[in-house]
């Protein structure tokens, strides 16, 4: 049996009509249903946990950023006025010395709890093209070693001090030395080191050289514990441990032992950062976590971002902040406004944390040198973290390094050098641009995602009516203006008619208080030509 193409029309138009109806109810229900729903957010965060086949995993284990750490030192122009004329220390600043930073993450374990353990692996090589001045050019400096032999001294019997002094005299050492800024950052032989190293207990022994960023190059041996995501968003990037412990052993209580709910920078947990949220980043030169305050939002290359600075409480002085009276030493007063006493991290040497040219610290710091001029553009440190995702997109960590120095009038090497905090060195470290392939995810997970995502589900939630409301119409047309419809009122409109042609009799009340058609005759006229007698009419109420 062959069908017409006039029977295939008759099955199929109610067919297309309903797979149309069903169609339009089908893009409104999910126009409904992800404008209603994160489904964006889930993909977004299933990428961002920490796997071994996840973007953000690849960009954590080796940025591929250029991470560049440019170093500054303070030459002493004036060594013999200030220890021969009671001039303040004249200081230059030299640099920068720039170097780029290959950092990657190895030895990376991944375990059960949610968590993976790594260590840092970091190798400098220096770029002569971004640097200013010759690493190999001479400086003078304070003798780092003499100095603090001598701080450390005054707790020894005094036929000891003696001893050390005479034994500092034979060998020759004097309170300044003359080094290159790349011997000051990763080690020149010192024989005061070598002899620590030789005979100190080993838990607190030095390396072999002297350098002040020595253990920044090669494999660190410190093994960090983090948080993937995997088990809770909330935790994703900040760490748990550190060589097995959830406390730095270097303070004693909280919160300056405190290292959970630290971040190492890279990452922070996504959408728990708000403007109120204080976030804290570790890093081992910092010796603590240091506390991070939003500021305001800006924009990075067309992404918005998070500002953060470190927060005014960071370096307080402890009268000030009781929260700081950890950092104290035992015995000893409390460290200025402006300053972090990071001796425990630095073998016991009087090491002291400062922002660079003592911005934000006590004035007197800043008033017993020449040469420093703090300035908030070239010397405050800085985060733009994208808040959605928790991703740092540049940063800029900005520490000085100073030496806290005490009369020691039994040791004749140092015996002219005034108590004072002493400027050596500052260290700029940071990105300031991800890779192409980590901004183009950026963006499209965020400023695009946040545009686009919305037009689309609302505009399918606007289509599927659309074409539901059109479908309803055409079918109730349908239904209304049939053939059958439109004959059956044609039919009715025909009885209608002839009804009232020919009952018109029946509707003429013959009461004479009534008329249906006609006003009275004396309100009408009759026609010319015509006899009034003739012409018919009904009544009105008189």
């Amino acid at each position: 049996m062959w069908w017409s193409a006039r029977d295939f029309q008759k099955v199929s138009a109610p067919q297309g009509r309903l797979a149309v109806f069903l169609l339009g109810l089908f893009t409104l229900i999910c126009g409904i249903v992800l404008s209603s729903i994160p489904w964006v957010d889930y993909f977004i965060y299933k990428n961002l946990r920490l796997r071994n086949d996840t973007i953000s995993f690849h960009y954590w284990q080796k940025p591929g950023v250029t991470r560049l750490t440019k170093i500054y030192i303070f030459n002493v122009t004036n060594p013999d006025g200030f220890l021969n004329n009671g001039e303040k220390p004249r200081l230059n600043e030299i640099g920068p010395f720039v170097y780029r930073e290959n950092m990657e993450k190895v030895n990376i374990v991944f375990h059960e709890n949610g968590t993976l353990s790594f260590q840092h692996k970091k190798i400098l090589h220096f770029v002569p093209e971004l640097s200013v001045g010759n690493p190999h050019q001479t400086v003078v400096v304070p003798n780092i070693p003499l100095l603090t032999l001598s701080y450390l001294s005054t707790s020894l019997p005094k036929l000891m001090r003696l001893g050390l002094s005479l034994a500092i005299r034979t060998m020759g050492i004097k309170a300044f030395v003359e080094v290159t800024p790349e011997q000051l950052a990763f080690g020149y032989d010192d024989p005061l080191v070598m002899l620590a190293n030789k005979f100190f207990p080993k838990h607190r022994r030095p390396m072999r050289l002297m350098g002040l960023l020595l253990g920044r190059n090669g494999t660190l041996s410190d093994v960090y514990n983090i948080f993937t995501g995997h088990t809770n968003m909330t935790d994703f990037g900040l760490y748990d441990r550190l060589n097995g412990r959830s406390e730095l052993p270097q303070w004693k209580q909280a919160p300056c032992n405190t290292i959970r709910h630290a971040s190492e920078g890279s990452f922070f947990p996504p959408k728990s950062v708000t403007k109120s949220d204080l976030l804290y980043v570790y890093d081992k030169d910092l010796c603590r976590a240091i506390p991070l305050r939003y500021r305001r939002d800006t924009a990075k290359d067309g992404i918005l971002t998070g500002l953060y600075t470190p927060d005014d409480e960071a370096f307080a002085a402890a009268a000030d902040y009781p929260d700081n009276k950890c950092f104290c030493p035992e015995g000893e007063a409390c460290a200025p406004e402006g300053l972090q006493n990071i001796s425990p991290c630095q073998y016991q040497a009087p090491v002291y944390l400062s922002y660079p040219h003592f911005y934000k610290a006590d004035p007197k710091l800043l008033a017993a040198v020449e040469g420093l001029e703090p300035v908030k553009e070239l010397h405050e440190t800085y985060f733009k973290i994208q808040p959605k995702l928790g991703v740092t997109l540049e940063a800029s960590v900005k520490v000085q390094l100073n030496l806290k120095v005490e009369k020691q009038s039994f040791i004749n090497a140092v015996a002219k050098f005034r108590s004072i905090m002493f400027p050596i060195i500052w260290a700029e470290e940071g990105v300031k641009e991800v890779t192409p392939e980590i901004h183009r995810w950026v963006y499209l997970a965020t400023t695009f995602s946040d545009i686009a995502v919305p037009i689309f589900s609302y505009g399918m939630a606007l289509i599927g009516f659309f074409v539901l409301a059109c479908s309803c119409a055409r079918a109730y047309r349908k239904v209304i203006f049939s053939k059958a419809n439109i004959e059956r009122g044609k039919e009715k409109f025909r009885r209608g008619s002839e009804f009232i042609i020919h009952n018109q009799h029946r509707l003429m009340i013959v009461r004479e208080s009534y008329s249906l058609l006609d006003p009275p005759p004396q309100a009408r006229p009759p026609p010319p030509n015509v006899d009034p007698s003739a012409v018919p009419c009904l009544y009105a109420p008189q």
